[in-house]
């Protein structure tokens, strides 16, 4: 399987937690974040549920994944989700050391490429544009169902 055939695999599981969002009329992002080729944490958006401005995808990701690891750095593992982080979240992935991050579609509103990659740890390697269409679809279709 080559490099994008697995990226492509597990944004595709991202995309499911994100429609996991949509269904309970949250802000359809999901995330999943993966090591040695597993995923080891998986959620999505829970602001609405919780009624946490922080319960953001990536947030209940890395607190998952550093639980499961028994570890507060994941610099061998690849957060996927479908939505640019923001700047808290990406400030979380830098705090983690995440060792990447692809993300399906920009946040042209909200993403941390606003203020620059400095954001993120040095050492992150970032890939965009995985399923990008899909993904930006459900956060249109999303938010089109609100107006």
């Amino acid at each position: 399987m080559t490099d994008q055939e697995t990226d492509i695999r597990f944004m595709q599981q991202a995309l499911k937690e994100a429609q996991a969002a949509f269904d309970r009329d949250e802000v359809p992002v999901g995330a999943v974040i993966v090591s040695g080729g597993l995923i080891i944490a998986r959620a999505h958006n829970l602001t609405e549920q919780l009624t946490d401005v922080t319960a953001h995808a990536e947030m209940q990701c890395i607190t998952a994944a550093s639980d499961y690891l028994g570890s507060k750095y994941l610099t061998e593992c690849t957060l996927y989700v479908t939505v640019e982080p923001c700047v808290m979240c990406a400030g979380a992935a830098n705090w983690a050391q995440i060792g990447r991050i692809v993300f399906g579609c920009r946040d042209e509103k909200r993403g941390y490429s606003l203020l620059g990659k400095a954001v993120l740890h040095p050492e992150t390697v970032v890939q965009e544009g995985i399923l990008e269409e899909a993904c930006r679809l459900l956060m249109q279709t999303f938010f089109r169902q609100k107006r």
